[in-house]
């Protein structure tokens, strides 16, 4: 089961990516999880739903592409290694990459959080936006 929810995430966020669909990628995650990474981390230890999450993550960017190097998938859980290119909503130029860990439960995610350093994504994106992805 974990299996086939991380190719819908890989797919939902591709989606996302390209077309801003927002709908397709909160439907993974279930009503109570948690959701984060590095960045939000360090601004607030509150819950942050993964609405906000996704869509302050598509906000920061103009164009964005993930690729998936490595998919690491057991029973409940998925570690996915990624490459993140694109443009700033300024139309900077970035590439950065991480790895992002899931908690699986039946077909609903649970838990997210992403690894990733921000000074090579340029922590100037998100702090100059005042956003939390």
């Amino acid at each position: 089961m974990a299996n086939e929810t991380a190719k819908k995430f890989i797919d939902a966020l591709h989606k996302l990516e390209a077309e801003r669909d927002l709908e397709t990628i909160v439907g993974l995650f279930g009503e109570d999880c948690e959701i984060n990474n590095v960045v939000t981390v360090d601004n607030d230890n509150q819950k942050t739903d993964a609405r906000k999450f996704w869509q302050a993550y598509r906000d920061n960017f103009g164009e964005v592409k993930s690729t998936f190097r490595n998919e690491i998938i057991t029973e409940n859980r998925a570690a996915l290694e990624w490459t993140t290119t694109g443009t700033s909503s300024e139309g900077n130029q970035f590439e950065y990459e991480g790895v992002s860990i899931l908690e699986i439960d039946g077909e609903r995610i649970t838990r997210f959080f992403a690894y990733f350093d921000p000074n090579k994504l340029g922590r100037q994106i998100v702090e100059e936006k005042g956003q939390t992805a």
